[in-house]
């Protein structure tokens, strides 16, 4: 069994939950306390690189065709 699954959520965020590490740009661990983690798809959240939720709608954020 995986440590970690993540969930990609149709035009929505990535939903990420077990044990992670999350380091953003600068290097800088993330808190991963709060699970599961909602990861930022659409580029317009406030508190990237975690979803705020408020912003899909807003933008009309359309996700690539699925994974296959």
């Amino acid at each position: 069994m995986a440590d970690a699954e993540i969930k990609i959520l149709d035009n929505g965020p990535f939903l990420v939950s077990g044990s992670i590490s999350l380091t953003d740009g600068k290097g800088e661990k993330c808190d991963t306390t709060k699970q599961p983690l909602a990861l930022c798809r659409c580029g317009a959240s406030g508190n990237k690189p975690f979803c705020d939720g408020y912003y899909h709608g807003k933008v009309n954020f359309q996700a690539a065709e699925r994974a296959k």
